[in-house]
């Protein structure tokens, strides 16, 4: 039985990832700033209070979490939305989703790293808005940055965990209804925690360091 950390848990995607996790008899340990009624429900580990916009995550998880624990699957799934456009530019509003989405994660995975055998692996959930090959549309300035530069911290780490033999993932779960899309999308949340576990299930030495969708497509940088 592999154990799981999800982060950003309590709704939707991160929900979902947990829901799906725990029914086929994987440990999970769910993490979040503030537990919902639907997580609780699930009846994994959840721990409550870890804000990964904070600078001292690492330590807060790492004290929760407790002496003992390893993990085999590690998930960067807290995010944001960030819709801000260039007229007018409110340069305070992008600063936000870097802290949550590309700060983050980063802060999670450096603190965890001590947790992380060789074999084990991580996934960022990225999204397909923060691809520069896959040509921008324009808008969404703050949340496309952060996750362009989180795809770079992912990237990086796959090159540097790779002597441990850790395994890295970049994921786009799809355009999925969502809370933090207001409902908009053409995927469910049990599809999108559906393709991406299966994403990570496959992961090895030749796909690390790669983004991929939900449903396999390989997605450009």
């Amino acid at each position: 039985m592999a154990t799981w950390l999800v982060t950003g848990s309590n709704r939707g995607i991160g929900l979902e990832l947990c829901r799906q996790v725990h029914t086929r008899g994987d440990g999970v340990i769910a993490t979040c700033r503030t537990s919902s009624a639907e997580l609780d429900a699930i009846g994994c580990r959840v721990v409550e209070g870890i804000d990964v916009a904070r600078d001292d995550v690492g330590e807060t998880l790492d004290a929760a979490l407790g002496e003992g624990v390893s993990l085999d699957v590690l998930v960067n799934n807290a995010g944001i939305g960030g819709w801000g456009s260039i007229d007018p530019l409110d340069v305070d509003s992008l600063r936000e989703p870097f802290e949550v989405n590309t700060l983050g994660p980063l802060r999670v995975t450096t603190a965890l790293l001590p947790r992380l055998a060789r074999g084990a692996k991580i996934g960022f959930v990225s999204s397909k808005a923060g691809s520069i090959g896959d040509r921008p549309s324009g808008g969404m300035y703050g949340y496309r940055m952060s996750k362009t530069a989180l795809n770079m911290a992912a990237a990086n780490l796959a090159h540097e965990l790779a002597p441990r033999g850790i395994h890295v993932v970049v994921l786009h779960p799809g355009f999925v209804r969502t809370e933090m899309t207001g409902g908009h999308g053409n995927e469910t949340p049990e599809g999108a925690a559906a393709g991406m576990i299966s994403r990570i299930d496959e992961l090895d030495a030749s796909r690390s360091g790669r983004w991929f969708h939900a449903n396999g497509d390989e997605i450009p940088w």
